[in-house]
C-alpha cells in the first residue's frame, strides 16, 4: 500500500496498542422498528472479531453462526459496537446474555435479518501513541489533503488473513486448482501459525493427514475439508467441504487484490476522471460511463464522483479506454477472466465496481501529551488503518 501523501512526513506512533486505542461505531443505514421477527442486538466487543463474537452469541442460543445477521466485520484488536440480528430468539434472554468480552447495548426487533452492506459507515475514535514532536502539526495538512482529494480506498491487509494468503486460497477456488487449495489450506506452515498448527500442517505436508487432524483441534473448517480429502481423495470435494462463509471470505479477498492493484497503477489520478471511467456517484453507489471528461470533473473535484475500479466478478463491467486498459492488464497478469467465477455460482459472485477513493469526514484532531486523538467517519466498506497509515507513515 502506497500512500497518497507521500511528499508529506509522518508522525510516526503506534496504534492498537490497547482495543480501547481503537474504537469503531457502526452508523447503522436504518435503525430497528421494533417490530418484526428478527431481534436485533446492539453488541460492543472488546478484542473480538465480528466472527467469532457472532460464534459465542449463537452458541448461547443453541444455533449455528450463519443465522447471525450483521451490516460490517469490524476488526478484533479494537472495542466495537455495532448491530446484529437473529430469528425468532427470546428479546428477554438476550437482554441478559453475559459473554467474556461481549455487552448487549440494546435489544429491539426488526422484519428482516441484517445483512452485509446494510451501514451507512462507521465512526472512529483513536489513540496514536508515542507520536513525534510536533505531531499536531505534522498531521493536520495530511488530513487537510486526505478531506480535500478524497482517501485511497485500499483493501487493507487484515482483509487478506493472519497469513497473508487468503488471495491466493480464493484464485485457486475461482480457477478450480482444488489440489493448490487443500496444499495451502491445509499445509505450509509458517511463523504466522501457532506451535499447534504449524506442526498440523507439517503432519498435512507428509501426508500424515489422521496426525495432521488430531493436532488441527476446534478449526473446524480445516477439519472438515481434511476429513472430506481423507475420505475422497477427491481436492475437489475436499474444497467443497469448506464452509460456505469462508469460502466467500476467500474468494472476497481474491477480488480485493484485484481491485488493489488497479488502485495501486491509478493512485496519482483518484481526484480525476478520464474517458471511459466508470465513475462513481457517492451516496448513491450507482456508476455511469465518462464520456466528456471535462464536464464531470467539477464533480469529481467536490468528491460527489470518483473513478472506480473492479470488484471482478462474473458480470462485472469494466472501463473502457485507458481505464479500462489498466484493468484489463491486471486481470491478465493474474491469468484471471471474469467467467472464471462462474465456478463458484453458489456464492453469487456477479461483480461491481468500488470508487478509487472515499470522502473523509467530520475530523477531529487533538494531543495528549506524545499521543494524538483523532475521530473521523469513514463510508461503508472503508479502512480506518488506510488513514492512520497516512498520518503516520508507519506500519506500527
Amino acid at each position: 500500500m502506497r500512500y497518497l501523501t507521500e511528499d508529506m512526513p509522518g508522525t510516526g506512533g503506534r496504534i492498537k496498542q490497547d482495543p480501547e486505542d481503537f474504537c469503531v461505531s457502526e452508523l447503522p443505514l436504518y435503525l430497528p422498528s421494533g417490530k418484526g421477527e428478527h431481534v436485533y442486538l446492539y453488541v460492543e466487543k472488546r478484542g473480538l472479531g465480528s466472527f467469532e463474537a457472532a460464534d459465542h452469541i449463537a452458541r448461547a442460543f443453541g444455533l449455528p453462526r450463519r443465522l447471525v445477521g450483521m451490516a460490517g466485520l469490524k476488526d478484533a484488536h479494537a472495542v466495537s459496537r455495532q448491530w446484529m440480528s437473529l430469528l425468532g430468539i427470546d428479546p428477554e434472554k438476550a437482554r441478559q446474555l453475559d459473554l467474556p468480552d461481549i455487552r448487549i447495548l440494546e435489544v429491539s426487533r426488526h422484519r428482516n435479518k441484517l445483512k452485509i452492506g446494510h451501514l451507512a459507515g462507521n465512526r472512529f475514535e483513536i489513540r496514536i501513541r508515542g507520536c513525534a514532536a510536533g505531531a499536531e502539526a505534522l498531521a493536520r495538512p495530511i488530513l487537510e489533503a486526505l478531506q480535500k482529494r478524497g482517501v485511497a480506498n485500499w483493501f487493507d491487509e487484515q482483509r487478506f488473513g493472519r497469513r497473508r494468503d487468503n488471495h491466493l486460497l480464493g484464485r485457486a477456488l475461482v480457477l478450480g486448482d482444488h489440489q493448490a487449495f487443500c496444499d495451502r489450506f491445509l499445509g505450509g506452515p509458517t511463523e504466522a501459525d501457532s506451535r499447534r498448527l504449524a506442526d498440523a500442517r507439517r503432519r498435512y505436508d507428509a501426508g500424515d493427514l489422521a496426525g495432521a487432524k488430531k493436532r488441527f483441534g476446534g478449526e473446524w473448517d480445516h477439519l472438515r475439508v481434511l476429513a472430506a480429502l481423507a475420505r475422497t481423495k477427491n481436492p475437489r470435494r475436499a474444497a467443497r467441504a469448506l464452509s460456505k462463509q469462508l469460502a466467500r471470505l476467500f474468494v472476497s479477498a481474491f477480488q480485493s487484490d484485484l481491485f488493489n492493484q488497479v488502485l495501486d497503477r491509478r493512485l496519482g489520478e483518484i481526484d480525476r476522471v478520464e474517458a471511459g471511467d466508470l465513475a462513481y456517484i457517492h451516496g448513491r453507489g450507482a456508476v455511469f460511463r465518462v464520456e466528456r471528461p471535462e464536464v464531470e470533473q467539477p464533480r469529481a473535484d467536490s468528491l460527489e464522483i470518483s473513478p472506480s475500479g473492479p470488484i471482478v466478478g462474473h458480470r462485472v463491467t469494466l472501463a473502457s479506454g485507458r481505464p479500462g486498459e489498466i484493468e484489463r492488464e491486471v486481470l491478465a497478469a493474474a491469468a484471471i477472466q471474469p467467467r472464471d467465477f462462474e465456478r463458484i455460482k453458489a456464492l453469487r459472485l456477479r461483480g461491481g465496481r468500488r470508487p478509487l477513493r472515499v470522502p473523509l469526514s467530520d475530523v477531529h484532531l487533538e494531543t495528549q501529551g506524545e499521543d494524538l486523538l483523532l475521530e473521523f467517519t469513514l463510508p461503508p466498506g472503508a479502512y480506518a488503518t488506510v488513514v492512520l497509515a497516512e498520518i503516520t507513515k508507519s506500519e506500527a
